[in-house]
């Protein structure tokens, strides 16, 4: 199995709805994104996906949160701007447009604080 990984940052700000803490208030992160892609063959360049067209990907979706208040943005106006479903909503754009098969979403919101999201593989 081969497995490619890129890492995008991006700064962007939040407030955790439903949170009883400090992080219920407005604040933002420089957050760091990991998107990785695996798949048992490579194709008849030796490569099992371009670093550019992930990168491309990625950025896609990063471009449209970066500077932003998450919590104008949709899904975000409904669901909370968490770290965890940051990571999930890379996950679901991002997989449309590749047929590579996206394994994990790594999403830091600082240098010792990050959430995972993988996919349930299909049966």
């Amino acid at each position: 199995m081969f497995e490619v990984s890129i890492e995008e940052v991006f700064p962007a700000g939040h407030a955790l709805r439903n949170y009883h803490g400090k992080c219920e208030n407005v604040h933002g992160h420089n957050y760091r994104v990991r998107v990785t892609v695996e798949g048992p063959e490579l194709d008849d360049t030796g490569l099992l996906l371009d670093f550019a067209e992930l990168k491309r990907l990625v950025r896609a979706v990063k471009d449209r949160l970066d500077h932003q208040f998450l919590n104008d943005l949709p899904p975000f106006t409904e669901l909370n701007p968490s770290a965890e479903n940051i990571a999930k909503y890379f996950h679901d754009e991002i997989q449309p447009y590749t047929s590579a098969k996206l394994t994990e979403i790594k999403l830091w919101e600082t240098d010792v604080a990050c959430a995972t999201y993988r996919p349930v593989p299909r049966s």
